[in-house]
């Protein structure tokens, strides 16, 4: 992946972009995969193959547990809070940034773009993520989901998946000062697809994240880029014919 280089201003369409993280702006090189594996295995629990474990990355984890890696639901917040312990300790070092995203992430800024975030990893440890990567202050907002992950539909603060953390972050990007804008969705999985369909949006999904084969397409996203330079010229051709989904 290059620098990217944007063919037009997008500030002149004033478009706000919402990123995923992990997958999208942040490689977890392991740090994910690797707790997840540390803590099923001190719950002495069946470690599931490379393919099973790269699918863990994206969903609400609580729900990928029990459904793609087979753990029993008594078992799954014991397997969170060792995971979350060994992520905070080792993991969250492993990560990297993608190459070409702080170069874009800059630019965009330097346009004046609204920026968020989107994602299922729990809020203050996305911003701690990004701050650990020196990239928290491009975002005017960050949302994930609650710090408390044993949370049940209908507790205040709950927010079940990426449709709802989408939402959330959308609302606040539309208490900015310069008023409402169009926004679009970036991200590496279904998921994001799915949340940025129904907030309205258009998703760009990049090929550098944990996708399966044919994923993005079949989850419906307006493109895939392979690169942050075609993302950047998607953005600026997007900003240049104008976009939909108001914030």
């Amino acid at each position: 992946m290059t620098t990217p280089s944007p063919a037009i201003n997008i500030s002149a369409a004033r478009t706000a972009v919402i990123f995923d993280l992990d997958g999208t702006l942040v490689d977890p090189a392991g740090g994910i995969t690797g707790g997840i594996e540390h803590a099923l295995r001190s719950m002495s629990l069946p470690v599931p193959d490379d393919a099973v474990l790269n699918s863990l990355i994206g969903p609400k984890l609580a729900d990928a547990l029990v459904r793609l890696a087979g753990v029993p639901g008594a078992d799954v917040e014991g397997v969170i809070a060792v995971y979350r312990q060994w992520y905070r300790d080792h993991g969250m070092a492993m990560s990297l940034v993608y190459p070409g995203v702080r170069e874009l992430l800059a630019q965009l800024a330097q346009d004046g773009v609204s920026l968020a975030v989107a994602t299922q990893k729990p809020e203050p440890l996305a911003k701690k993520l990004l701050a650990h990567h020196g990239l928290a202050d491009f975002f005017f907002v960050i949302r994930g989901s609650h710090a408390d992950e044993s949370l049940m539909p209908g507790d205040e603060g709950y927010r079940p998946g990426k449709s709802e953390i989408i939402a959330a972050a959308l609302q606040a990007l539309a208490e900015r000062p310069d008023g409402s804008q169009p926004a679009v969705m970036v991200g590496d999985r279904h998921q994001d697809a799915e949340g940025a369909r129904s907030n309205g949006l258009p998703c760009i999904g990049v090929g550098w994240g944990f996708a399966a084969d044919g994923e993005l397409a079949a989850a419906g996203v307006d493109t895939v880029v392979h690169s942050t330079q075609e993302l950047a010229s998607e953005l600026a051709l997007r900003a240049g014919k104008g976009n939909h989904g108001a914030v």
